[in-house]
């Protein structure tokens, strides 16, 4: 199989069901912003942590390929079988974040990012995470998309965050509080 097709080389690309769309369709930024969000789950999960994080990273980033696969579907035309997200993926992250939050400080203000290149990796897929979310919402407008990856979305940038300060007190990072300048 060649990796290269030559059928996307006018700007368009094909949906899974064959609806062919424009590179910069809504739907190709949801699922091409969550394909980024995974690269930096990768990245994060190629650091020095636990090896608990490093396991739930691995299983974050196969619901991202669930997610991207169905935002890659056209929901009228695609007959494939795609995985689906489930309820207690959502639940997997709610607990999650609830253990990693024991014991940490108690925030008082906006955090900056940084401290250490691990967390910033980790604020980094946050944010990407946020815009994943954002373009997602933003294509839920004109198309059905599945409240559970709405709501996946959601969940896994508060995982991301408490990630963040998990591993700033796991690295004895100092948390930076913002103080407005006023």
């Amino acid at each position: 199989m060649k990796i290269y097709t030559k059928t996307g080389d006018k700007g368009q690309t094909s949906l899974i069901g064959g609806t062919r769309v424009p590179k910069h369709h809504i739907r190709i930024e949801a699922y091409g912003t969550v394909d980024e969000l995974n690269s930096w789950i990768g990245l994060l999960r190629d650091q020095q942590i636990k090896d608990e994080y490093k396991s739930l990273l691995v299983e974050v980033q196969d619901r991202l390929f669930t997610i991207g696969s169905t935002l890659a579907a056209d929901p009228e035309k695609s007959r494939m079988t795609l995985p689906e997200l489930a309820e207690a993926d959502v639940t997997v992250l709610e607990k999650a974040i609830d253990k990693m939050n024991e014991g940490l400080p108690e925030m008082r203000s906006f955090i900056l990012p940084g401290g250490h290149t691990i967390i910033s990796y980790c604020h980094i897929a946050r944010c990407v995470c946020r815009r994943a979310e954002r373009n997602t919402t933003h294509l839920s407008e004109t198309t059905a998309v599945g409240e559970l990856v709405i709501k996946y979305l959601n969940r896994l940038s508060d995982y991301l965050f408490v990630l963040a300060r998990r591993l700033s007190h796991d690295l004895k990072a100092n948390e930076m509080p913002w103080k407005p300048i006023i």
